[in-house]
């Protein structure tokens, strides 16, 4: 029986209607329960919309407890120890969160949540509702695991967009003194070059200051191409290979 619910709740590689249904009905649920961030006020279709979500991610929190040990591939009681902390079930209790505001004030033990409601904490943890989405995307899994095969080129690449901000913020902090207050107005024009975004806040004077600018912008560009060459290469190689999977498929 939790076998069956483990398949049901996680993407199978088979064609199950049940499962099918289940991540259409968790996909409907996350978009609904987001809409009201778009909101400054409130309505009571938003509150018990709200209510009917959050109850629906409880139960999928609870069920993803439950089948911890076929997640995890390990038996026994650390599976279910283990399972609370891994990332996508922080991101689920993170997003269950707002529930307590539905829960009765006159509890002491829910007096602290109360604060964090005044402080609107719970309304910013309702943003982690999107991330739940990922978990049903194709498209993002195969990005995850582009990425995880690319980590060593990514990092990389990195380090050397670290080392060339640490080295431009240098350079330009001893040549333009007058125009950077502190180092760290230094690193914020150098990261902002480096994106080639270039707001306008922060800029040198000086002929020096601007050969340097213009030297920044265009290695800017070099580095910022790398990781989405790598990115890009990776994710065109994964979706050959998921056709080719597809294809040599027996049906």
């Amino acid at each position: 029986m939790r076998k069956r619910l483990f398949e049901i709740i996680e993407a199978s590689k088979d064609k199950d209607i049940v499962s099918t249904l289940y991540d259409l009905l968790m996909m409907c649920s996350i978009i609904f329960s987001i809409i009201p961030l778009a909101f400054k006020d409130t309505n009571t279709f938003f509150y018990y919309s709200d209510l009917v979500t959050t109850v629906i991610f409880i139960a999928d929190y609870l069920f993803r407890l439950i089948t911890a040990d076929f997640k995890l591939g390990k038996k026994g009681l650390s599976a279910f120890l283990r399972y609370p902390f891994t990332a996508w079930a922080i991101i689920d209790l993170i997003s269950i969160l707002p529930a307590v505001t539905f829960l009765n004030d006159g509890f002491k033990l829910f007096r602290l949540f109360r604060i964090f409601k005044t402080l609107k904490v719970f309304k910013t943890f309702k943003v982690f509702r999107v991330f739940k989405a990922f978990r049903y995307s194709k498209n993002f899994t195969i990005i995850v695991n582009v990425i995880r095969n690319s980590k060593d080129a990514l990092l990389a690449v990195c380090t050397l967009a670290l080392a060339y901000i640490f080295i431009s913020a240098l350079v330009i902090f001893n040549v333009e003194a007058d125009s950077f207050e502190t180092f760290f107005d230094a690193i914020y024009w150098a990261t902002v070059s480096l994106t080639t975004v270039g707001y306008g806040d922060i800029y040198p004077v000086s002929t020096a200051g601007r050969i340097i600018t213009m030297l920044s912008s265009l290695f800017g560009i070099a580095i910022v191409a790398l990781p989405a060459g790598i990115i890009t290469a990776g994710y065109m190689e994964a979706l050959e290979q998921s056709k080719s999977s597809d294809t040599t498929e027996p049906k």
